[in-house]
């Protein structure tokens, strides 16, 4: 595995793989790696020439201070972890590197109603700092495949926004999310909480589970309120959202028709922690 630092030693490394017909695959992470980013990066070399994968905990896309401060950094274990899944390329900048300018937004992205809702509702210009870090990264890296997880189930709507925004020649492959055996989606976020505190989390994946073993034509508010009363009795001090929503925009559902694609997501904290988790859902009595 080669490790890079800066976006000229990239753009020459990358030149000469694409010049020899490479097809580069890409995984975006902000380290504290788990067998999800791992998971992403057996994707991409089962469909790709040359693995990519950065890691930059990205500031522009944290407006929590708090939060920003206290991600989790496990590098030495990070670059372990990669050596042995077999990624070809590590990028590992410093904030110059990807922000020369400075971190100041230069334009907007397009977003549109995607930033006003769910998590771009409670945590406002996450989602442009989401765009701004994968857009310099995109055009570093030029991939032709790039890898997310479905667990960041917005995040990779408002990527595929961005694709499309800037024409940008990438296809976009989504993972399913992977768990731990009791449920809970593996998140770089579970390194701050104590074995007591993950068996408290699996409340979120039992009350998606729920929704959709549950779930039926008609008012969707009933299960949404069971729901809620599950996540907070399991001793989660604040839940932004517990959504069912159209799994292909967004928009909230409060009376399903039993036909149209949903999917239901959670956001909610425990002990300082905010975990989010979202869950497809079949058919009106064919759970999935």
């Amino acid at each position: 595995m080669i490790l890079l630092k800066t976006a000229s030693d990239l753009s020459r490394t990358l030149a000469s793989r694409r010049a020899s017909g490479a097809r580069i695959g890409f995984v975006p992470t902000m380290g504290a790696l788990h067998p999800g980013h791992l998971k992403l990066v057996e994707h991409s070399k089962k469909n790709s020439d040359a693995t990519v994968v950065s890691i930059f905990v990205n500031p522009t896309q944290f407006n929590d201070a708090n939060d920003y401060a206290q991600y989790p950094i496990t590098l030495e274990k990070d670059i372990y972890l990669l050596e042995q899944a077999g990624c070809d390329i590590l990028f590992l900048p410093a904030i110059d590197e990807i922000y020369p300018r400075g971190t100041a937004l230069q334009e907007p992205y397009a977003l549109g109603y995607l930033e006003t809702l769910l998590e771009g509702k409670y945590r406002p210009g996450h989602f442009q700092g989401v765009c701004q870090v994968v857009h310099r990264l995109l055009e570093l890296v030029q991939p032709s495949l790039l890898f997310m997880g479905q667990k960041d189930y917005q995040q990779c709507m408002v990527v595929r926004q961005l694709i499309h925004l800037k024409q940008l020649p990438v296809d976009l492959r989504i993972i399913p999310t992977l768990r731990e055996t009791s449920g809970l989606a593996l998140s770089s976020r579970n390194l701050r909480l104590s074995e007591k505190d993950k068996e408290a989390a699996t409340a979120i994946y039992r009350s998606l589970q729920m929704i959709r073993n549950e779930l039926r034509p008609g008012n969707l508010g009933p299960l949404i309120t069971r729901a809620t009363n599950e996540i907070r009795a399991a001793g989660f001090e604040k839940i932004d959202y517990v959504s069912i929503a159209s799994a292909q925009d967004l928009s909230e559902v409060s009376n399903w028709n039993g036909h149209s694609p949903l999917v239901a997501l959670v956001a909610a904290f425990l002990n300082g922690v905010r975990l989010i988790d979202n869950l497809s859902l079949a058919e009106a009595g064919n759970p999935a």
